[in-house]
């Protein structure tokens, strides 16, 4: 078949899922992300080079992928009715009116430095998870918080879950230590700049500029107290820039809203306001700061946790013939091997993933605290169950259509997209660099599986022009971040444990031009360096 056939077979489910998802009555996710992976299945059983085995093993490859997404979601939902019924939800929210009656500070608190400290110890999507419902239990609207929280947490993806996008996501290229840690360094620099935009686009999603421009000195302190020690960690590690930089950046966001710094005096809290006794807050509080504990600890690579919960070691190893070969771990790892006796593979660490940990854990802790009856509890399930039961269709057709989409390494339909782009705009390529990365965020959900796709890519453009590989790969990883702004997985997820039906299409209307606008600062910052080195 003509490549330029091919190359058009590869762009239509992509043109396809997004006229389905924003056209004036666009379709739910439940519905137009299945319908975009049919269409990509009988592609690739018809049109593209692949076998019908290959085809039938990414579609249970997908489905089984889609569990991930289904635990950490379900579980992030599950903690907020638990939150909700046990009335810890109502004690946050006086606590933080404490702080600040600011919406301003409000939001950048807890939409901003809370999901960068998330991110740095956790990622998969569960900043936003953790973020929104807090917020949306403050008061504010829940479908322009899920913009909020999801142009927000981007900047941090680059060095989300411990590093993970950078020192795994490029693992393939096989770098030397010094060419990663530049990497790193030079996405900092990119995102620094970048930073002092997006999160006034950001607050835009829920305020006037009015009153964005009346606190823009606190919103500005706070950015500064996040970044710059982001930055600085950056120049000697890529595994805790996001981790160190939120810590720092959320404790001096709560300090600038006490003191009223660079706030309205109009909106601190009054001398009087009733204050919350510590061990009540520190209770009530308990789903989140242990939720942030138990992710920290577990994913510390200098402890023994991580280690333990990822380990691989099998307990109990069986074949199916035709089928493939199944092992399950000691430490709850489950993997699938040679899926209908092709090269597919799946693999679960039940354990890491944070769901039955942190979640699960902290939330049934919080329910024995508070002395929660069996019928409070059940009801507590059963509200976390209705609300999966869109989101479950919409991820297993998310991941059925990006496995799909991903089959076949360079014949793959995404691998053709982004080759077709790095060869028509190659002269251009760092403004175009970011965009590539966004696109394999966009598809996969994941800053690391975006980078571990399109790295070659990137690094094939590079030593065809003049550009850098390290400034090239920076971008692809500064992409890869803010591509989660826009990506399917995030964006359900978020509808989804914000209760949202339907809002898919309007959400990924209005945070493409933040994306947009972050790619194009992004090349033109890469274009200051570039000329620097």
């Amino acid at each position: 078949m003509p490549s330029s056939l091919l190359l058009l077979c590869a762009y239509f489910p992509v043109a396809f899922l997004i006229y389905l998802m924003v056209k004036k009555k666009s379709l739910p996710a439940s519905v137009a992300l299945p319908l975009s992976a049919a269409t990509v299945y009988l592609l690739c059983l018809f049109v593209f080079p692949f076998t019908s085995l290959q085809v039938h093993a990414n579609v249970i490859l997908g489905g089984l992928l889609s569990l991930t997404p289904v635990l950490i979601i379900g579980s992030a939902i599950f903690l907020f009715k638990v939150l909700d019924s046990t009335g810890a939800m109502e004690v946050i929210k006086s606590h933080l009116n404490n702080v600040s009656t600011n919406p301003v500070a409000q939001l950048v608190i807890v939409g901003w430095a809370f999901p960068f400290l998330i991110e740095g110890a956790s990622g998969f999507g569960t900043p936003a998870a953790l973020a929104a419902p807090i917020l949306v239990g403050i008061g504010y609207a829940p479908l322009r918080v899920a913009m909020l929280v999801l142009v927000m947490n981007s900047v941090p993806v680059s060095f989300g879950a411990v590093g993970t996008p950078t020192w795994f996501g490029f693992a393939p290229l096989a770098l030397s230590e010094d060419a990663q840690l530049n990497i790193g360094k030079l996405s900092a620099l990119i995102h620094l700049v970048c930073s002092f935009v997006i999160p006034f686009i950001a607050l835009k999603c829920l305020l006037s500029w009015q009153q964005i421009k009346a606190n823009a000195l606190y919103v500005l302190c706070c950015i500064a107290a996040t970044m710059l020690p982001f930055v600085a960690v950056s120049f000697f590690s890529y595994e805790f820039p996001s981790l160190i930089g939120g810590l720092i950046g959320l404790t001096a966001s709560i300090m600038f809203a006490k003191r009223g710094v660079g706030l309205e005096k109009a909106s601190t809290p009054s001398a009087n306001a009733s204050s919350i006794p510590t061990m009540s807050l520190a209770k009530a509080s308990f789903p989140i700061w242990g939720t942030i504990l138990v992710l920290i600890v577990t994913r510390l690579p200098f402890l023994p946790f991580k280690a333990w919960l990822s380990s691989p070691h099998p307990i109990v190893s069986f074949s199916i013939e035709n089928i493939g070969q199944f092992t399950i771990g000691h430490s709850g790892v489950i993997s699938w091997e040679a899926i209908l006796n092709t090269q597919t593979q799946w693999s679960l660490s039940l354990l890491y993933i944070p769901a039955i940990l942190p979640f699960w854990l902290v939330s049934f802790a919080m329910l024995a605290i508070c002395k929660s009856s069996i019928s409070e509890v059940s009801q507590v399930v059963s509200n976390t169950v209705s609300q999966m039961k869109k989101p479950l269709f919409a991820l297993t057709g998310a991941l059925i259509f990006v496995t799909l989409m991903m089959m076949g390494e360079k014949s793959a339909p995404v691998y053709l997209i982004g080759d077709n782009l790095a060869n028509t705009f190659g002269s251009a390529w760092l403004f175009f660099a970011p965009f590539l990365g966004a696109l394999g965020s966009f598809f996969s959900g994941s800053a690391t599986i975006s980078n571990l796709t399109f790295g070659a890519i990137q690094t094939e453009v590079a030593s065809r022009t003049d550009f850098p590989l390290t400034l090239v790969l920076a971008l692809q990883s500064v992409g890869a971040a803010l591509g989660n702004m826009v990506c399917i997985n995030n964006i359900v997820a978020v509808a989804s444990v914000l209760g949202l039906h339907n809002a898919e299409g309007q959400i990924l209307r209005k945070t493409v031009l933040p994306m947009l606008v972050y790619a194009v600062l992004a090349g033109a910052v890469a274009t200051l360096l570039w000329i620097a080195i």
